[in-house]
């Protein structure tokens, strides 16, 4: 039962503490929709996701509206798409063609972002998959809702080098492209190791073939809540600030909870999973780094971070699965530069380096995320950083990904506006020693030791 103290507290915690329900994604299968011609799957893509998706908006709106519970963002996410268009893409034009029947079918349903053009290429690549990675550069410079993903490898197969060496190139090429908006087409492209098959946030939500016709998945947030929380019990052992964390990521996540089980109801979509992750926005007391500052460190970097990181994230997921049988995607905290204040103060202040977050990737959710770096940052540079942070996911057993904007034009200490939800970053510093070598060499990285188990 849900007592007027709860309700109350929930209510604060909404009005100042910045508690939102981040995102309500649906997933949906589109491997009915391929056909042998282009244009035939494009009208098929569109007619399901809007007979599926048409009430996505409305719905979100009605549940908050009835509970109180602000919801931020409806989503789609859609098998990937070089699956869905290898049976009639032949150019990187055709599959660009799909990405753009997708961002209509978006702005038409008035969702902000749409994942799913992707490609799963852990060990491998087939034709249809080097013309969808092909296209990225052309489909995201000519769209403004659609996000890409590349999952380049994982801890059961290893890491596909040639897809890695390929992405820092295209990498390159979306920001060109895209020049004349802060190369923001970077900012809708993630790499990743280990992709989940429900990850409701974007850029990296696909709908995995694993999963059903269609499923909601709700990611929630809340750092300002767990900041709030712990500015409460000071300078206490690690006892009490553990269990206060668990205690309020377990609160976060019941607001989810509800919130997803409505959304089913409503849209007569199963439920899939409740996505409890730390993700911070722009606004002011909305951060993770302010979390880590109130664990203790003076600012994000400095000696302690990666530990009062590996102690929050732990604990949220605690927490989080004593709140739900169904917590997945990529629950945890978070570290996006651009989109966190305190992150980004970090980073102006000195304190904040990449080989200290990529220190930090090891012990928390996904990895290098909303990284501006100089313009004139080399492919093979960005190859090795994504080369990196997928090893730590592949020997860790653990979903790391790279989402880096080598920004056209900018240099260190200059600064880039996104606007909105994504935030403004600074131009991050990269190493000035390179790795061309290692990442022109052809083939794969083998999966470690302790993938061999049947």
């Amino acid at each position: 039962m849900v007592n007027i103290l709860e309700v109350l507290e929930t209510n604060r915690m909404i009005q100042d503490d910045n508690l939102d329900v981040r995102t309500i994604t649906m997933g949906i299968s589109l491997l009915d929709c391929a056909s042998a011609d282009v244009g035939e799957t494009c009208d098929r893509i569109r007619a399901k996701v809007m007979r599926l998706a048409g009430r996505l908006v409305s719905v979100g709106e009605e549940i908050a509206r009835d509970f109180g519970i602000p919801i931020v963002n409806k989503r789609v996410s859609v098998t990937p798409i070089s699956l869905v268009g290898s049976s009639c893409c032949r150019t990187e034009g055709d599959f660009a063609r799909i990405a753009k029947t997708l961002d209509e079918t978006a702005a038409e349903l008035g969702i902000n972002f749409l994942g799913g053009y992707s490609a799963i290429v852990s060990k491998g690549m087939t034709e249809a998959d080097r013309l969808l990675i092909g296209s990225i550069p052309e489909a995201l410079a000519a769209t403004e809702r659609v996000c890409s993903s590349v999952n380049v490898g994982s801890t059961k197969t290893g890491l596909d080098m040639d897809a890695v060496r390929l992405m820092g190139g295209i990498i390159k090429e979306t920001a060109r492209r895209t020049a004349d908006r802060g190369s923001i087409g970077c900012a809708k492209l993630v790499v990743l190791c280990n992709a989940p098959d429900d990850n409701p946030f974007m850029a990296g939500a696909f709908h995995g073939v694993s999963e059903g016709d269609a499923v909601v998945n709700v990611g929630v947030s809340g750092p300002g809540v767990v900041k709030h929380a712990l500015s409460q019990i000071g300078a206490a052992d690690f006892e009490t600030l553990c269990e206060t964390i668990k205690k309020t990521a377990f609160k976060i996540t019941r607001v989810g909870q509800l919130v997803a089980q409505e959304a089913s109801r409503r849209l007569g979509v199963p439920f899939g999973i409740i996505d409890l992750s730390l993700a911070p926005t722009p606004a002011i007391g909305d951060s993770v780094a302010d979390i880590l500052k109130e664990i203790g460190v003076d600012e994000p970097g400095a000696p302690g971070t990666t530990a009062a990181l590996a102690l929050l994230n732990d604990q949220v997921k605690k927490g989080g699965v004593m709140a739900s049988s169904y917590v997945g995607g990529l629950s945890g905290a978070f570290i996006p530069v651009s989109e966190d204040q305190g992150m980004i103060a970090a980073v102006e202040a000195g304190a904040l380096s990449i080989e200290k977050l990529e220190a930090m990737t090891c012990v928390c959710s996904v990895g290098l995320d909303m990284i501006a770096v100089p313009g004139d940052t080399t492919a093979e540079t960005i190859s090795g950083i994504i080369a990196d942070e997928a090893a730590i996911g592949m020997v860790n057993q653990k979903t790391t990904a790279v989402r880096i904007i080598p920004v056209e034009g900018k240099s260190v200490g200059d600064s880039v506006e996104f606007g909105g939800l994504l935030g403004h970053a600074p131009v991050m510093a990269v190493s000035r020693f390179g790795s061309a070598r290692l990442v022109s060499r052809k083939g794969r990285i083998p999966a470690p030791i302790h993938s061999f188990r049947n």
